[in-house]
């Protein structure tokens, strides 16, 4: 869906599927459900086995459950400002945590799952979310040293 929304997207997206036993699907179901329904729709896609895989004997494509954002969606904001964005990012948090944290973590697996899987736009948002936490750290410990003290 990123193909639709820019037209310099790449033609693969990477990820990484999970079976889930059958026995654990109703609870992870609800789970994902919760964490992922605001703003993203269930979509059943086809994904791309790597081939390392294919040779522990999983076929070459499996159909997969995945939460797309889609622009008919009203929480999709579409294409933004790559700066204002991470400005966001840096002072937004949800019930699963910073989202600071969640976009640094996908960075890095992304870039850990194959040597060509490294994602342009979220590699290039979590170097701009670190300058802004640095740049954010140095303002608070300069505030800090400038405030007056108070001898007891």
């Amino acid at each position: 869906m990123i193909a639709f929304q820019h037209s310099n997207a790449p033609l693969k997206t990477w990820g990484a599927a999970y079976r889930i036993p059958s026995s654990k699907v109703a609870e992870v179901r609800e789970y994902l459900d919760l964490r992922e329904i605001n703003g993203y729709s269930i979509q059943y896609v086809p994904f791309h086995v790597s081939e390392h895989y294919e040779e522990g004997g999983l076929p070459s494509q499996i159909n997969c459950l995945v939460y797309i954002g889609l622009p008919d969606n009203p929480q999709f904001l579409g294409p933004q400002d790559p700066q204002a964005l991470a400005e966001h990012i840096v002072r937004s948090q949800g019930p699963s945590g910073e989202n600071k944290d969640y976009l640094y973590q996908l960075d890095q697996a992304l870039m850990e799952l194959s040597p060509d899987s490294s994602d342009e736009h979220i590699h290039d948002l979590a170097r701009r979310c670190r300058e802004i936490e640095a740049r954010n750290t140095s303002e608070t410990t300069r505030a800090s040293y400038m405030q007056p003290k108070i001898a007891a």
